[in-house]
């Protein structure tokens, strides 16, 4: 069998960047997105700055009866996944009683349960082998009640607890899983989450930068990694505050008059 990176999301953003630093250190890649001619024009675009093999694959993993396929590639070309980057996602800035209900279904499905998936069928053989790693990717919002957002702050809110417990579980092994929990960055996320009230407050980072600081976390094996001085304040200012008043200052950020 031969080694992979997998990485979900892979072909814009923080995806990508860290598909460029994962291929920069040698690892093969295989990219799985739902856009197969954004993921041909990504792997173009890699295979003219890295010299290792890259697969692509198109999945929806927004559809739960989809998953499968990703296992069942992998399984028929005999790919053993080390590293599994977990970086799909999107988000929403609606009210709760105006929302597009099969679109936060969608969004749950894809940021909570394709994740569970991948993370549980991979870490099985990764355990077999004794080696392998994991990166999944939450946010500052999983640590906080989100008004007009709030399926995006569950959602990372589950890939964090999910995460800390399977890491927890872990222990004694030499397979590890960092989680990721960055602020506002430049991708496609910040068009697609309409947004423009909390962004126009916060400044959002670069994606590249966002990766860097990822990947090096990921590379010390980091447990939790929190990105930006400002943002671990806040996680750390949080816990001193009764969870009424964080969630009507985090409805102030999301929505103008909220």
């Amino acid at each position: 069998m031969e080694n992979y990176t997998l990485i979900t999301g892979g072909t814009s953003g923080l995806g990508k960047e860290l598909a460029l630093l994962f291929g920069k250190d040698g690892n093969n890649l295989l990219l799985v997105s739902s856009n197969k001619e954004r993921l041909e024009n990504t792997k173009k675009e890699l295979e003219e700055k890295l010299d290792v093999d890259i697969k692509i694959l198109a999945v929806d993993l927004s559809d739960p009866s989809k998953f499968h396929l990703v296992t069942d590639y992998t399984n028929s070309n005999d790919i053993f996944v080390k590293n599994l980057v977990n970086c799909a996602g999107f988000g929403d800035c609606t009210d709760f009683v105006d929302m597009d209900i099969e679109k936060q279904i969608k969004m749950t499905e894809l940021n909570c349960n394709a994740l569970l998936y991948l993370t549980h069928e991979y870490v099985k053989p990764m355990l077999k082998e004794n080696c392998g790693q994991i990166l999944n990717i939450s946010s500052i919002a999983a640590f906080m009640p989100g008004p007009y957002m709030v399926t995006y702050h569950a959602t990372k809110g589950y890939v964090l607890l999910l995460s800390e417990g399977i890491s927890r579980e872990l222990k004694g092994t030499n397979v590890k899983l960092t989680t990721i929990c960055p602020g506002p960055f430049d991708s496609n996320f910040v068009k697609i989450a309409h947004n423009d009230h909390a962004f126009s407050k916060i400044k959002p980072i670069t994606s590249e930068k966002v990766a860097k600081i990822s990947y090096k976390a990921f590379k010390k094996k980091k447990y939790i990694k929190v990105i930006g001085g400002g943002n671990k304040l806040l996680v750390f200012a949080l816990r001193f505050f009764p969870r009424k008043f964080v969630t009507n200052i985090s409805a102030k950020t999301m929505k103008k008059g909220a």
